[in-house]
């Protein structure tokens, strides 16, 4: 196979399996009855990068043969997404199963890149590997770390040389740009804005640039709001997506502090709206009407009982007492 740097002999993810995983594999069971050899990981590994080569080949498949980095975009973040839904959906098959989704992505963008001539997913894994190797050195190396916070602050260390000698690599090669180095370098502008700004307050905060406090972000998100309300009044959509942008901004650094993930949080929050909602639709065809044909005021009543009964229901049920009210 062309593909020999995955032979089982060279690397080896996961050489035996956990029962989970044999749970997995037992629902997703075909009927068969004769027995299948036992891959590893790396084998079934080199089967799915061949598997790609093959549908990107001369009468492979149109769709695949088509695609390119560009085109396969949405589907990279789509698939991050579903990864975190079926996470926390407890559903450990599921879960599996959009892992390896995601996977396909890597291995489909690799494929790409392989034939472009620029790299294959060899060079993938080793990038990934000697990465996590440099920037561990308290377990690869002589450094000390006694505590996640000596972990973190070496690792932004690291990742700050890393970067300098990556401009001066590219400065040899003449292909250095003009910037001043900024301990922001490396947060990626291509992440949701939320992520982004996550990043951004994090790597501020990890030098002193901080509150004190929640108290002081509150106060901050209280004084922005009260600029929208200001820029309200005004006529020019620039200005009042700039206060907007600045009000939001604020609450994702309100979420780094309290060590939320504020795309998880929003996420949750979305589910939960479109779960009452859904409720609401319900309640109003149980009751012969048509919701969208309701009066703003029946429309507020009903989502004023579906959280009612939601809450209720958390009460009830054991260490439900001190649900939100």
């Amino acid at each position: 196979m062309e593909h020999e740097i995955w032979a089982g002999k060279n690397i080896r993810f996961m050489e035996k399996a956990k029962p989970k995983t044999r749970q997995i594999q037992k629902k997703r069971s075909t009927g068969r009855s004769r027995p299948q050899k036992r891959l590893s990981s790396g084998e079934w590994f080199e089967r799915l990068v061949a598997v790609q080569g093959r549908l990107r080949a001369p009468n492979g498949c149109p769709w695949d043969r088509e695609q390119t980095h560009d085109s396969l975009r949405t589907y990279l973040i789509e698939e991050a997404y579903e990864v975190v839904e079926a996470l926390e959906s407890k559903d450990d098959a599921k879960f599996a199963e959009e892992l390896g989704d995601l996977l396909l992505q890597i291995v489909f963008h690799s494929q790409i890149a392989r034939e472009e001539g620029r790299f294959e997913i060899a060079d993938v894994i080793r990038e990934i590997h000697d990465k996590m190797v440099r920037r561990h050195p308290h377990v690869f190396g002589n450094v000390t770390a006694k505590s996640s916070a000596d972990v973190l602050k070496n690792w932004e260390q690291i990742k700050a040389e890393e970067r300098q000698s990556a401009k001066a690599t590219e400065g040899v090669s003449g292909k250095a740009d003009d910037k001043e180095p900024s301990l922001l370098d490396g947060v990626s502008q291509g992440m949701p804005a939320t992520l982004e700004g996550f990043q951004l307050t994090r790597r501020a905060a990890r030098v002193g640039f901080d509150w004190e406090n929640a108290a002081g972000i509150l106060e901050k998100i209280e004084e922005e709001a009260a600029e929208l309300q200001g820029a309200l009044a005004s006529a020019k959509r620039e200005e009042k997506e700039e206060e907007l942008g600045d009000l939001l901004f604020a609450v994702v650094n309100l979420a780094r502090f309290l060590q939320i993930d504020p795309e998880i949080a929003l996420k949750k929050a979305n589910h939960k709206f479109s779960r009452r909602f859904k409720e609401m639709e319900k309640l109003a065809r149980g009751q012969g009407y048509e919701f969208k044909k309701l009066p703003r005021e029946k429309m507020e009543a009903l989502w004023i009982g579906v959280k009612s009964a939601e809450k209720s229901a958390a009460r009830a049920l054991p260490g439900g007492a001190n649900a939100k009210r």
